[in-house]
């Protein structure tokens, strides 16, 4: 029998699986280390049992004692796994740009949270650096982990991710791409893979606002390169220990926008349901397709699960606030029409037959009804049909008898996504009025159109 002891021993090993659509057109074969199949969800599973094991070994986690950590959420949940399982406590930090989920998923797993703000510098007494650090030195029997300096962080990825990656192509991998952040996947992995083949090229995806990549190629700490950023997971406004650059060929930024628009994709085209880093990742292999030739073998790493980001790069509303959706609304579908279509209307003292005559005449389905300026209710095509073919005698019957609710009326600024929560079974259109006071009409088929462009 096939059985584990605990949630811990089902760590690593996790599948190397192709792209096969997303990376059309790119030379080579491109393949995805998937490390949300780890029970935590994220490839830091790795590193967080080993920190764990290193601490136990050298007497600085004792029995009963307390993890602590600062951490964006996916170190937080294997420390957590770990704890649970071990028997010991967790208080974690956190920053305030993090989603939601994130911290709900460390608490439901026993950890205490504790948000700090994002834009402080790294020694700021505020900083989830600096309250972690704190929190050690004042609550006894604890020990912050710090996995941004404890070398045990890239040894689990020397260990684990590093051979599977060289077993699962049999020796054939020829580049390693991964977004960089603490360091430790990025370079447990790559000393590995380059005391295997030195050829082996790395390549690490940053994001803009952060150092890394000036200080990678200039050897320059400038925090002028530092600025706020909505990527989640990587990038750095100082340099970890865990760093060996030499084992780096290249470093490649990428926008905030582009990696969320390519984990979206990633889902859409590859049912990769992933984290943000993974968007940046194949974003930025993207970048630099043209290093690449037919015969080589890329292994991207993709750290997280996507749902830790539903609320974020997943919800169409987080993506048009920042701009990097296009965000289509209801003038936009007007506009589309071009100006001389008029909105069609009737009266409540009109005859069913009217509205019918009306339907055909301009090939529609939905005609409001206006009383003056004022819209009182509205005839659908297939309302109408429904009770000509139970009683043909209401054909001279006023519209007021049969009509059915007005339609909703919005803003004319309203995005199309809103419009299409309106537009229902009972409710088959939305109205709204432009600048001078005219009404224009968008059916549930000018929603479908906009949303399938």
């Amino acid at each position: 029998m096939d059985i584990k002891n605990n949630i811990l021993e089902t760590i690593g090993n996790t599948p190397l699986i192709r792209l096969n659509k997303i990376t059309k057109g790119v030379p080579g074969t491109i393949l995805a280390k998937v490390d949300y199949f780890n029970p935590g969800n994220s490839i830091k599973d790795r590193m967080a049992l080993k920190m764990v094991e290193v601490a136990e070994q050298e007497g600085k986690l004792k029995p009963g004692g307390t993890i602590i950590e600062c951490t964006s959420g996916n170190t937080g949940m294997g420390l957590a796994l770990a704890a649970v399982v071990k028997g010991y406590k967790c208080i974690f930090t956190t920053t305030d740009k993090q989603s939601k989920e994130k911290m709900d998923i460390l608490k439901a797993v026993g950890a205490e949270v504790i948000v700090c703000p994002t834009n402080v510098e790294p020694d700021d007494p505020r900083s989830y650096y600096s309250v972690a650090q704190r929190l050690a030195r004042e609550i006894p029997n604890a020990y912050h982990f710090n996995q941004y300096d404890n070398l045990a962080n890239r040894l689990a990825h020397y260990e684990t991710t590093g051979p599977e990656i060289w077993q699962q192509t049999d020796g054939k991998v020829t580049h390693l791409v991964c977004t960089a952040g603490t360091g430790g996947t990025i370079t447990g992995t790559a000393q590995y893979l380059k005391e295997k083949n030195p050829a082996i090229q790395v390549w690490a995806i940053d994001v803009y606002g952060s150092l890394l990549t000036k200080y990678f190629r200039t050897g320059e700490i400038d925090m002028n390169e530092v600025h706020p950023y909505i990527s989640e997971g990587f990038g750095e406004d100082f340099v970890p220990q865990n760093y060996d650059m030499s084992v780096i060929d290249h470093f490649e930024q990428v926008t905030d926008k582009d990696g969320a628009i390519m984990a979206r994709r990633l889902a859409k085209e590859e049912g990769l349901f992933c984290g943000y880093s993974a968007g940046s990742c194949i974003q930025g292999l993207l970048q630099l397709k043209a290093r690449l030739k037919p015969d080589d073998l890329v292994v991207c790493i993709f750290h997280d699960h996507g749902s830790r980001y539903v609320g974020k790069i997943y919800n169409d509303q987080w993506m048009m606030e920042r701009g990097f959706m296009e965000v289509k609304t209801f003038r936009d579908i007007v506009s589309g029409r071009g100006p001389k279509q008029r909105l069609i209307t009737i009266s409540p003292d009109n005859t069913v037959t009217e509205a019918v005559e009306l339907m055909r005449k301009y090939d529609i389905e939905q005609i409001p009804v206006f009383e003056g300026e004022k819209p009182v209710g509205a005839v659908s095509e297939g309302g109408l049909f429904q009770q000509l073919f139970s009683n043909t005698d209401i054909r001279q019957a006023k519209v007021e008898e049969f009509m059915e609710n007005a339609f909703p009326v919005v803003e004319f600024t309203t995005p199309v996504e809103k419009l299409s929560t309106l537009i229902n079974k009972e409710n088959g259109a939305v109205l709204s009025k432009d600048e001078l006071g005219a009404y224009h009409i968008v059916t549930k088929y000018d929603v479908l159109q906009a949303l399938g462009k």
